[in-house]
Order: structure tokens, then sequence, then C-alpha cells
């Protein structure tokens, strides 16, 4: 049995004190076997003193901010601190191998990839780059715009299949040599909507083996899904977030609480940041209305989701996996 703790997006950014920055979530993270967080901005000494101190074990490199090759020295910045990284590499097969890290006897590979495109990037295999996700976008026409000028089209986006079909590969390769693997997606947009290619890419990797897929991206809270017994976290929102330009926006986010084993559970706790910018668990009424919010986007995928005690419990675990 393996217990493990995820976060959405971090950026650790002009603190006086980074080894505080985890510090009001630490009776969250403390427990866990293995913590993960999504890192979403330059990492230098300061963030590292951060993860660290925060007990953060592996994290994901593959966002729209990590900008090869100047991300790459950041790398090596994790690896001085023996935190596990995924998502980016030294070249494009460096990108897509998995963190693996054991624990009680069992391994979890974990995998990363972006949808969202660091500006004017184009990947090559022998240079540094993130592990692609991508998707493309058409607009289908409203069936009455003819009579209705001026009704909104509809948004269909579908994975790049050489992008799906990496994946694919990377999740079962990951899935023969190990016990368990997570897959870490940086896609979507904000708000509660999904876009199509979330929901592909996410069942895509369940079909391949992956036991969780968390999402982070859209700096938004958005559904839970069970598919097939295993769960996909659509977007965690943000963690700590230190990017001036979120000052005081898209405060709400999710820790979940992952137990691997014959009897899988996942438990969601909210938190936000507050006036000064501290990461801190929910409690009481603004608990509850944050999980109440997430209840609803998740019946909308099919997926119960009950509440008790500011605590949110996914059911369906295991079942049909």
């Amino acid at each position: 049995m393996i217990t493990l703790v995820l976060g959405g997006d971090v950026n650790v950014q002009g603190r006086q004190t980074p080894s505080k920055a985890f510090e009001r979530l630490d009776p969250l993270l403390k427990g866990a076997d293995l913590r993960f967080v999504n890192l979403e901005g330059l990492l230098d000494a300061p963030t590292a003193e951060a993860l660290t101190s925060g007990g953060i074990d592996v994290v994901s490199c593959a966002t729209d901010v990590t900008h090869p090759p100047a991300a790459m020295a950041g790398l090596a910045v994790l690896d001085h601190v023996k935190i596990a990284h995924c998502g980016a590499g030294a070249n494009l097969d460096a990108a897509h191998a998995p963190a693996v890290l054991e624990r009680s006897g069992e391994k979890v590979a974990f995998v990363a990839y972006t949808s969202l495109r660091p500006y004017g990037y184009i990947a090559q295999p022998d240079a540094p780059s993130v592990a692609q996700a991508f998707a493309t976008t058409a607009y289908q026409p409203d069936p009455r715009v003819a009579e209705i000028p001026g009704r909104p089209p509809a948004v269909r986006t579908t994975p790049v299949p050489e992008h799906l079909e990496r994946l694919v590969a990377d999740v079962k390769q990951a899935k023969a040599g190990n016990d368990h693997v997570v897959v870490s997606m940086h896609w979507g947009l904000p708000g509660p909507e999904l876009a199509e290619y979330q929901v592909a890419y996410g069942r895509a990797a369940i079909d391949a083996g992956a036991d969780l897929v968390a999402g982070h991206g859209p700096h938004t809270i958005q559904a839970v899904e069970v598919y097939r017994g295993r769960p996909i976290l659509y977007s965690l929102g943000n963690l700590v977030f230190d990017w001036p330009a979120m000052r005081g926006r898209h405060v709400d986010g999710l820790l979940a609480g992952c137990m691997f084993g014959a009897e899988p559970r996942l438990e969601l706790i909210p938190v936000r940041r507050n006036a000064d910018n501290e990461c801190e668990p929910l409690a009481g009424e603004e608990a509850g209305k944050v999980l109440r919010y997430l209840v609803e986007l998740s019946a909308l995928r099919s997926t119960k989701v009950s509440v008790r005690d500011g605590i949110a419990s996914v059911a369906g675990l295991g079942v049909g996996a």
C-alpha cells in the first residue's frame, strides 16, 4: 500500500523565506509516502529550497513556461537536491523518460506532458525538450447559423496523433516495468469546461495502464472522472503560486490524497491562497462551497463524489479496472 499526495501548479518567487512556502500545508504533506506537484516557473535555488522544505519528492517540468534550453539548468538544480523530475530533458527521449521512485518495495513511475505549448517552441529529437501532448483545434458552425446569424461555433479539439501514440507507448512501457503509473498533464482552459482533447488524452492514458491522471494548467479546479475504475483529476488548480499576475486570482486549488493497493482510495482537500498569498487548507463552510462545486462538476462526468468534514471522497475506484 502506497500513499501519494498530489498538488497542482507551483510557482515560487520573491519570497523572503522560501523554506516556509509549504509550511501551512505540512500536516497534509508529511504523512504521505510520495509527494508530487507541477512546477510552473523558473527553477532556481529558492524554488529548490521551498520544494525540499515541503518534502516534495517528484515534480513535473512539462509546462508552457519551460523554455528549452534555458530551463535545462533548472533540472541540474533538481538533481542536486535529489528531487525527481519528469516531462523535460536534454533531448526528446529524456523528456519522455519516467521518474521512478520506490516505497515499501513498490515502484511508482511518473510521466508528464504538456498540451500548452511554450511560445515558438518546436521539439527537436536531439535538443532540450519537453514532452508534448498537443491538440488541433477546429470550429464547427452551429447547425442553425443560417437562421440565426452569429450563433457561436462548437470548438472541437483532437490530440495530435503522433503525440497520442507516444504517450500511449510511454505509459505501456512504464507500466510493464513498475507497479504503478501516474500521468501528469498540463492542459485545459480556465473555468469548468473540459476541452475534448483532455478527455481523449486522459482516457487513453488509463486505457494504456495508468493508475491515475493528474491535470493542471487551467489555474482553476475542474472535474474528477472515474474511468475504468481509475481517476482522472482534470485540474487540481493552483497550490503555492507566487507569480505576480496571479496575485488574488484563481486562489482555490485541491490537494489529492491517493492510496494505491487492493482497495484504492482518493480524497481531495480544498486549499486557498489567503490575502498574504500563503496557501492553506480550507475548513468549514468555505471548504464546503469548493467541494460542492467539485461534486457538481464531477457528476457531469458520471462520477460520484461525497463530502464529509471538509474532505471529498471519490467513489467507484477499482470497479472495472
